[in-house]
């Protein structure tokens, strides 16, 4: 990048606050993605007009509102840093106001839906290339994802040593490389050990491809897409529409809002607020159908 400043900053993310490489890749393009836009200016005379332009020239360019915040928090923590580090008087990004997001309510799948899902792997006919336990590995791998709500770069991370039968739990390295210990049922406890017995998996990465090198996230959304014609599910189902349906599914059945915070790894509650919308949405719903004055 060839700037001090930027440079000394990612340092710092990558060193002592050991940010995760996605999100240290995300920042270095936010500030790069600046630079291009103001190849001349000084990070230390800026001001906020100067970054009311640059977001009107990013919505100029059709870019998204997620990706625009997304330059924006990577900015914001950069000119927090060269505050606290470089003496920088002010952060002049704190007076630019960022464009609000359209909160859309997640996609959940019902109860049956989701059973349907998980039980397509050994019901559906092997492919001719595929070893003999590879529809184990894919029944464990959605067993996996409803059961303890993983996001999809937390289960390719999963080695054998995460998942502890004993206290029917799974070690998770989260975003930003905090660790959780999340809950596994039954029905995938057992999925992952049939795998693993069939497999012969016994350290190492937990899932691995027919190459016995660890899963890439693409594979595994492949895994799930494999089986959704073999569903009468009318959606496309992603991963994470499988953490969308866990995180529902305790909230439809009693669970404690901040529990399920916590399983998920959520840093905020209000980004957990989303599933109760999602739970009040259904229940409006059952009330239209059932209710005979509705």
């Amino acid at each position: 990048m060839n700037d001090v400043f930027a440079e000394g900053f990612l340092h710092h993310l990558e060193n002592e606050r050991n940010v995760s490489p996605r999100t240290l890749t995300n920042y270095q393009h936010a500030l790069s993605e600046f630079r291009k836009a103001m190849p001349d200016a000084n990070w230390k005379t800026l001001t906020a007009d100067h970054f009311r332009r640059y977001l009107f020239a990013m919505a100029k360019r059709e870019m998204s509102k997620p990706t625009q915040r997304l330059h924006f928090a990577a900015l914001r923590t950069f000119y927090k840093y060269l505050v606290e580090r470089h003496g920088l008087e002010t952060n002049p990004l704190k007076q630019v106001q960022l464009p609000k997001l359209d909160r859309k309510l997640p996609v959940v799948l019902t109860a049956k839906q989701v059973v349907e899902l998980l039980e397509a792997p050994l019901k559906v006919d092997k492919q001719k290339q595929a070893p003999v336990w590879m529809p184990f590995r894919d029944a464990a791998i959605m067993e996996l994802f409803y059961s303890s709500g993983l996001r999809l770069a937390e289960l390719v991370g999963l080695n054998v040593a995460d998942l502890d039968v004993y206290t029917e739990s799974v070690r998770v390295i989260g975003k930003g490389r905090k660790e959780r210990v999340v809950p596994v049922g039954q029905p995938a406890l057992l999925a992952v050990q049939k795998y693993r017995q069939e497999a012969k998996v016994h350290v190492g990465p937990l899932f691995i491809s027919k190459l016995r090198t660890r899963l890439t996230p693409m594979r595994v959304w492949l895994v799930i897409q494999r089986y959704l014609p073999h569903t009468s599910i009318p959606v496309n189902v992603t991963p994470h529409k499988l953490r969308h349906s866990f995180a529902t599914h305790l909230l439809d059945h009693g669970a404690d809002l901040r529990a399920v915070q916590s399983l998920l790894g959520h840093a905020s509650l209000s980004t957990t607020q989303i599933y109760t919308h999602v739970t009040t949405e259904r229940l409006k719903r059952a009330y239209d159908d059932a209710h005979p004055r509705a």
